[in-house]
């Protein structure tokens, strides 16, 4: 046993423990490749082979011997603490025997001069990789070559065994909260579930990977088991019942570790350069040419304790606190985030050379943080040494984190409008109504003044010929929208309803209620969007023709036609009055509710590209539109009225108020701004997997995300709630995004970054929408399995899928006004 080396870690000048190796431990033979196990209080591995070495872990370790138990005969390979605190057990495996140990009686024991004695359970059940006790300690699940043997842990007992496996059991977990029920994963590269009092196998998955499976870890508040295999893959598979065993997520360690250091590269290069100045780190470890590729092996996966790692400044932020996991690999310790799947923080061993061991054989990890630090227990995979490292959570998580959080504190953005325009913002342009109107109004006081009735003979008080009037009755004026227009009114007078607040405990909709066919043939809906008020609902249809039904879907929709292409978006103005859509012919439209013509047009000489986006913004103040690599900040003006000699030409006016180009990319794939509230940011997602946030009062880009998935975005959604809903401030910060292939992930403006990540509906080709409830407590997302799938805001997998539909699921929209999707 050598004494602890301190290995210090100095950030902007103040003083930060990363890692301290508190013991290092020599053994006479390696123990590279035993499972090692960590207490909240114990450490326990074996010494010299058959010797297992009990290490205290309380204050003052050093004044601390360690106490050394004696019984078996071959090489210990397996140890386990038992669930519970008092009496605490540990067990312990090799080729002839299995062991439960009473620690307190053998403290005793020893302190007596005498010699500890454990109790054999099992004799001879060959080479054991992995033991663990059952939640009552009342069992020990022992891992011995294919089979799982469950013996009883007062006396020498074999309870049952279970057979199935094809190749050597690395791992078995009991699951808490159902009865009788064991988890197992094996070399054959699959994982078992089995009923362990009966003996008989539940389920069995298919083959995982080309590597062997190493590590198992079960997720009592999510219900998913995490195992992870010999080449740094890791699975998630949703527990809950009735999604029959499904895989939620598979993560590669390796390009999750490369896109951690690409997303923190200034907190990368400050750690290099304060390491470089240590007296204990040597400048020539991290040199280019001298890197070595090494695989991660998911040696052990264990629950990282953040509820004291950070401050409370950073506890503000939800993904910071979400769960995370320890994964411990021969390279290094990662720390993953549950929500969103990303790394929070990673720690090589080769990056700090004042560690005995650079490459681990087997790794232990405490489950809960004492005073902000963790014990990691090491075995070195080519020297015969043991190490006890204690990790300062709260400075590893500061040291690579700090400069990316403070990111977002120092821009401080907000989609709610927290300051007063600027004088040169592109949104002061509120002159531009009254510049437009004066000219029609002086058209106007002109005709009415050539056309007051005069006497034509002077100073007699006689009737005019009437010939300077307006004509009695219009010739040959044909009659157009007559039966359109008494169904929209009739749709008024029969969808006025009181609509009552929208509730944040309303559960979602998952009971179908109508289904309607849109044409009379084949058509795809392209885009659909809910008014304000929830009582109507414009559908975007690929032949060309734009619908606005009832939001009960009773009833003849009124019929929008005009459009020479497939309509990409539609968009409901504020005051409900008023419909945008844009299509592939390159044109953009606005009708009014109340007629079928177009108030305004926008043609193809205005838009070298086909419109993606449309929509209303700053309160129907103005029109947002992307084409091409850029979006359109328009300024208008609606004028629907006719002109008798004039009828066809539009009076409404529009013009350019200012163009954004999104940088580094080919197209916009989608945009979204607000539009029920003033707000001054703009979410724009491009086809180089960019997310760029622009503030239009500053009339500049403010942000921008790299890699926001692994393909383009094709749809963001912002957390607009709605008039019958109210939620916190913040949560209007929220924003999903969607791409084919890469589920859905949940950003919040104030970080910038990912806070949860959804996975579980099928997205592999087409674009499947999204949309969040006016409550934002649930997420909808369209699927290719023909069905719609529901997510809880705070959970990663679906909680309700809505099976029914014949083909799949591009668009779903929830009712601001009901619980309706």
């Amino acid at each position: 046993m050598e004494s602890p080396v301190d290995f210090c870690f100095t950030e902007e000048g103040c003083s930060h423990d990363i890692v301290l190796e508190k013991q290092k431990f020599r053994s006479k033979v390696p123990e590279s490749h035993v499972q090692l196990a960590c207490n909240l209080h114990y450490c326990a591995f074996p010494l010299n082979g058959n010797e297992l070495c009990i290490w205290n872990t309380g204050d003052n370790p050093a004044h601390h011997q360690p106490l050394h138990l004696v019984g078996h005969h071959h090489s210990i390979t397996a140890l386990a603490f038992g669930s519970k605190i008092n009496p605490l057990l540990v067990c312990s495996a090799s080729c002839d025997y299995v062991i439960v140990w009473n620690l307190d009686e053998c403290t005793k024991k020893a302190l007596q001069g005498l010699m500890p004695r454990g109790i054999v359970i099992g004799t001879l059940l060959g080479m054991v990789l992995y033991v663990r006790f059952s939640p009552d300690d009342q069992a020990v699940a022992v891992c011995a070559g294919n089979r799982i043997y469950m013996l009883n842990a007062k006396h020498e007992a074999i309870l049952t065994e279970l057979e199935g496996h094809l190749a050597p059991v690395t791992a078995a977990e009991f699951c808490t909260w159902e009865r009788n029920m064991l988890i197992s994963v094996s070399e054959d590269r699959s994982f078992k579930v089995w009923d362990y009092c009966t003996g008989l196998l539940i389920y069995q998955s298919a083959v995982l990977t080309a590597f062997p499976l190493l590590s198992l870890f079960i997720d009592e508040e999510n219900k998913q088991i995490i195992t992870g295999c010999a080449d740094g893959q890791l699975w998630i598979f949703s527990l809950l019942s009735g999604h029959q065993y499904r895989c939620v997520v598979h993560i590669n360690l390796k390009k999750e570790r490369d896109k951690f250091y690409s997303k923190t590269g200034k907190s990368r290069q400050q750690l290099d350069q304060i390491q470089k100045f240590s007296k204990l780190y040597s400048t020539n470890d991290m040199r280019p040419e001298e890197t070595v590729e090494t695989t991660l092996p998911v040696l052990r996966i264990e629950h990282c304790d953040q509820s004291l790692s950070l401050g409370k400044e950073e506890n503000f932020f939800p993904a910071v606190n979400a769960r995370c996991l320890w994964i411990g690999s021969s390279a290094g310790l990662f720390i993953i985030n549950l929500a969103n799947f990303e790394l929070e923080a990673v720690l090589h061993y080769k990056d700090y050379s004042g560690l005995s061991i650079q490459f681990a054989g087997s790794c232990a990890l405490m489950r809960k943080a004492v005073n902000g630090k963790v014990f990691c227990l090491l075995t070195s995979m080519f020297e015969n040494t043991i190490a006890l490292l204690e990790i300062n959570l709260a400075a590893l998580m500061r040291s690579q984190q700090s400069d990316f959080l403070l990111c977002g504190k120092e821009k401080r953005l907000s989609v709610i409008a927290s300051c007063s325009l600027l004088p040169n913002s592109p949104l002061c342009t509120e002159s531009f109504k009254k510049e437009s109107c004066k000219p029609t109004n002086k058209k106007k006081l002109g005709i009415k003044g050539a056309m007051k009735d005069q006497s034509l003979v002077f100073h007699s008080k006689i009737k005019s010929s009437g010939y300077a009037t307006a004509p009695q009755m219009t010739m040959f004026s044909p009659k157009t929208n007559l039966k359109k227009n008494n169904k929209i009114s009739e749709w008024k007078s029969s969808c006025k309803r009181k609509n009552k607040e929208y509730l944040l405990e309303n559960s979602p909709p998952t009971k179908s209620e109508r289904q309607i066919s849109v044409a009379n043939k084949p058509t795809s809906i392209c885009c659909i969007q809910y008014s304000g008020d929830g009582e109507l609902l414009a559908c975007g249809l690929a032949d060309k023709s734009l619908l606005v039904f009832n939001s009960n879907l009773t009833g003849t929709p009124a019929v929008f036609s005009g459009h020479d292409g497939a309509i990409n978006s539609v968009g409901w103005s504020h005051d409900k009055k008023w419909l945008v859509s844009a299509s592939e012919d390159r044109t953009l439209r606005i009708w009014s509710v109340c007629n079928s013509e177009p108030a305004l047009f926008l043609g193809k000489e205005m838009f070298h590209k086909s419109i993606r986006f449309a929509q209303f913004y700053y309160i129907d103040t103005f029109i947002l539109l992307c084409c091409g690599a850029e979006f359109h900040l328009l300024s208008y003006y609606l004028d629907t009225s006719k002109d008798d000699l004039k009828r066809y030409k539009q009076r409404s006016i529009c013009k350019s108020v200012q163009k954004f180009p999104m940088a580094s990319t080919v197209e916009i794939t989608s945009l979204s701004a607000i539009n029920d509230f003033y707000s001054y940011i703009i979410l724009t997602a491009g086809s180089n997997r960019t997310l760029e946030v622009f503030d239009l009062n500053a009339g500049c880009s403010a942000a921008v995300i790299p890699d926001a998935h692994s393909r383009s975005v094709h749809q963001i959604c912002q957390n607009k709630g709605s008039a019958f809903s109210t939620q916190p401030l913040e949560a209007y910060n929220l924003f999903m995004t969607t791409a084919t292939g890469d589920g859905i992930k949940l950003w919040d403006l104030r970080t910038l970054r990912c806070e949860r990540r959804f996975e579980g509906h099928i997205n592999r080709c087409h674009p499947c929408g999204i949309a969040v409830t006016p409550c934002g407590q649930f997420i909808a997302c369209g699927s290719e399995d023909k069905s719609a799938y529901i997510y809880e805001m705070r959970s990663s997998t679906f909680s309700h899928k809505l099976a029914g539909h014949t083909e799949s699921v591009i668009n779903v929209a929830f009712s601001p006004s009901s619980p309706q999707v």
